[in-house]
């Protein structure tokens, strides 16, 4: 009997070994999700009188969509909606938005985290998530302030909420 019940912990714990080295499944930003997050917040920001620079990245930080739209916008604003996704993304579990964030660091407009390549002190960055666990970020560049990028960043995520149930 002792005999047999060493054997049936041993063979459990190969079996719980065996499943830990199996494949992990996880929700993905798709395509088709990214595409309508970059056109639900360009829809916003010229509703609002804005051109800008869209960045979707996924929950690995590599980009997934982006959009330059028509009209004014700074060339600096290309690069600056990824650095803004890519902060919500990276602080998605401390802060809400990349605003939240710069407000929190107290640096100066626009510094970079200390030692967290690629981010930045500006708002305009929220992540997307389903429920608390982020699967990407949109970042959004160019409607004058943050605060607004933020609300055309929200109005596009809303175009995907159904989907993040």
């Amino acid at each position: 009997m002792r005999l047999f019940l060493m054997v049936a912990a041993l063979v459990a714990a190969c079996s719980t070994q065996a499943a830990a080295q199996g494949l992990v499944t996880q929700k993905a930003l798709s395509y088709e999700m990214a595409q309508a997050v970059v056109q639900g917040t360009v829809e916003r920001c010229r509703a609002d009188g804005f051109s800008v620079s869209v960045s979707v990245i996924d929950g690995s930080g590599l980009l997934k969509a982006f959009v330059r739209d028509d009209g004014v916008n700074g060339p600096h604003t290309i690069d600056l909606s990824r650095r803004k996704a890519y902060t919500a993304l990276t602080f998605a579990s401390r802060w809400a938005t990349s605003l939240e964030a710069a407000k929190a660091w107290g640096h100066a407009l626009g510094s970079p985290m200390p030692n967290v390549e690629g981010t930045t002190g500006l708002g305009g960055g929220v992540p997307i998530k389903v429920g608390d666990v982020p699967i990407g970020a949109v970042g959004v560049s160019g409607a004058v302030g943050g605060d607004k990028d933020e609300i055309c960043a929200k109005a596009g995520i809303a175009k995907i909420a159904h989907l993040l149930k």
